[in-house]
């Protein structure tokens, strides 16, 4: 359905959310109809950050707002949903709106696959009504569910759109860019470079795709490499559990700006560690540009500055190669933690592929490379 028509249909005039890829042509929508303005539409940090903000609004309006997500991020609503929102609690009632990845019958990535199985599951034990909306859902059918809703909303439980791939469309054509000309992947390359056989852990998206295409284009093994498919914001965590394990070998963390913002905590915990060994690369565009370039508050604030005041003995950022280089090198050459934001362009190759190894064989060769130092 159009999502215009979905979303006069819904009625509200307050979102927030995380961008999905799935749910492309809403977020598009927002941006174009509304920007990022406080009175009706932010993008947030995290599910839980959404939901929160979400009652937030609630509380002080007596309207009902949209938290809107990929399913992923139910794991991180979970918690305030039950002892929030629930009808048992506050009862504040929210319409989430929910990108279906990992269908069952549809083919994905890996990381998906699970999460797509108990999506509906997950609703029904949280005691959230749902409507699944595909290709051919009519535009009464979504009248009707929401009308029945109602009754729902005013009861002070939630509901859920849960969407299908492809299953809105007509969206307006929105161009994000920042002004930063350094790309993804040769900061990648750069990194591989400095790295040398150091073990690295990447994050969530076309960061850990890039990644293996380096190896790949150098003729190098992926044994040296953990790509973090799924569990966005994780990495850094993922790699101080492995430094702090492996105290005499150099590690390495590729990571994003969506993904830092996410559990922006785990840097805390990174700075009161101060594993000596381990080097923390955060690639800031100001965008979720995995999902289709929507932006992150990340563009807007000091992650250097965090970065310190979270305990890092060093952080600086990088905006040029030459800096980056020199960067890179002066981390290599310390004997402690080591944060480089490297400022970024938004934007990817048309044909950039993915892993053709599994999850589970990148575990088991990254795991018996790190048996060996």
């Amino acid at each position: 359905m159009k999502v215009q028509k979905f979303v006069e249909i819904i009625g509200a005039d307050f979102y927030t959310g995380v961008p999905d890829s799935q749910l492309k042509a809403l977020c598009n929508y927002l941006m174009n109809r509304y920007g990022i303005d406080p009175k009706h539409h932010i993008i947030a940090a995290n599910e839980g950050n959404c939901t929160a903000l979400a009652a937030g609004y609630h509380l002080a309006t007596g309207r009902v707002p949209v938290v809107y997500m990929q399913n992923s991020g139910e794991g991180n609503v979970i918690n305030p949903v039950a002892s929030l929102l629930n009808d048992k609690v506050y009862a504040i009632p929210v319409i989430f709106i929910i990108g279906w990845r990992g269908e069952p019958g549809i083919h994905d990535e890996p990381q998906h696959l699970y999460q797509g199985e108990v999506t509906m599951k997950l609703l029904e034990d949280m005691d959230i009504a749902t409507f699944i909306i595909g290709k051919e859902t009519a535009d009464d059918e979504v009248v009707q569910a929401m009308d029945a809703f109602q009754k729902v909303l005013e009861s002070g439980k939630d509901v859920a759109f849960v969407i299908r791939k492809g299953a809105l469309t007509d969206a307006p054509e929105v161009e994000y860019k920042n002004e930063s000309y350094m790309i993804r992947e040769e900061i990648i390359q750069h990194i591989v470079k400095a790295s040398g056989e150091d073990p690295i852990v990447s994050t969530t998206g076309k960061a850990s795709r890039e990644l293996f295409e380096t190896r790949v284009a150098n003729g190098h093994s992926h044994k040296y490499d953990l790509l973090t498919v799924g569990s966005m914001g994780h990495s850094s965590s993922i790699a101080l559990g492995v430094a702090i394990s492996k105290p005499e070998q150099r590690i390495w963390c590729i990571d994003g700006d969506g993904a830092v913002l996410m559990h922006m905590g785990s840097m805390a915990v990174m700075g009161a560690n101060k594993p000596k060994n381990l080097i923390h690369v955060v690639i800031n565009n100001g965008a979720h540009e995995t999902v289709g370039g929507m932006p992150t508050v990340a563009g807007n604030i000091d992650l250097v500055a965090i970065a310190k005041a979270c305990g890092y003995p060093n952080a600086v950022c990088a905006d040029c190669f030459e800096a980056l280089d020199k960067e890179l090198e002066a981390a290599k050459e310390r004997n402690e933690l080591s944060m480089i934001e490297v400022k970024c362009s938004i934007g990817a190759r048309e044909n950039l592929g993915r892993p053709t190894t599994t999850a589970l064989e990148n575990k088991q060769n990254f795991m018996a490379y790190l048996k060996t130092l």
